[in-house]
């Protein structure tokens, strides 16, 4: 399968349908089984929306240097706030790496990955911070998340940060596009992420440049296939 590079990196959106309702992108070959998944958690009791789809390469880098410069948060493994001004170059690089794809390497290029919650159960005025608390226990959108995990695989969905694999922290909220995302996965090489990363003002560039062949193993090609 011959996919154009700037696809697999984010850098276009000619494979995005855009929704009407919220001006979210999914990739066009997406639209039917979201709208199917979303049709049987209504069923259910659910309203599952989403918070996160499409994201652009300028998009992703932006969070990038955004949590390299100080001007956005970075967190630990169990969501706490890090102080980065202690932290050298390449343990920053690998914090952010916890919760943050590198631009060009993330999933949400592709527009066949999601993070859902359940509207529904939203209280009014509540801001959505997306870490564990708010999808497990009595976490306001855990009872979707039960349901999903009976009924995800058979829309073609799966979560890829199911488990913590020693890269990307655990994202319950994050469904990917099996059939098409896992063509995307295998189709996106090394040296062409090597290629983008050169060429892009990027913050940490070199810690990046140097650590990247264990990137791409560990944040990238490591998931879950649950």
């Amino acid at each position: 399968m011959n996919i154009d590079p700037k696809v697999l990196c984010g850098q276009t959106n000619s494979h995005i349908y855009w929704l009407e309702s919220n001006k979210l992108g999914v990739h066009r070959d997406v639209v039917e089984p979201l709208k199917k998944l979303k049709e049987a958690a209504s069923l259910a009791g659910f309203e599952l929306s989403l918070c996160s789809a499409f994201r652009s390469f300028d998009f992703q880098l932006a969070i990038w240097n955004a949590k390299a410069s100080g001007t956005r948060p970075v967190l630990d493994s169990q969501s706490r706030l890090i102080d980065i001004s202690k932290l050298a170059p390449r343990e920053l690089m690998y914090s952010i790496l916890r919760w943050s794809a590198l631009p060009g390497l993330s999933r949400h290029h592709w527009g066949t990955d999601f993070d859902v919650f359940d509207l529904k159960q939203m209280p009014k005025g509540y801001q959505l911070k997306l870490v564990p608390e708010e999808f497990e226990g009595e976490g306001y959108f855990a009872p979707l998340h039960s349901w999903l995990d009976v009924n995800l695989s058979q829309f073609g969905f799966f979560r890829p940060y199911a488990q913590d694999l020693g890269g990307v922290s655990p994202e319950r909220w994050h469904i990917s596009y099996s059939p098409l995302a896992q063509k995307y996965c295998r189709a996106l090489k090394l040296e062409t992420i090597q290629e983008v990363i050169s060429s892009t003002q990027i913050q940490l560039k070199d810690s990046i440049q140097e650590a990247l062949p264990e990137i791409y193993e560990r944040f990238f090609s490591r998931i879950s296939q649950v």
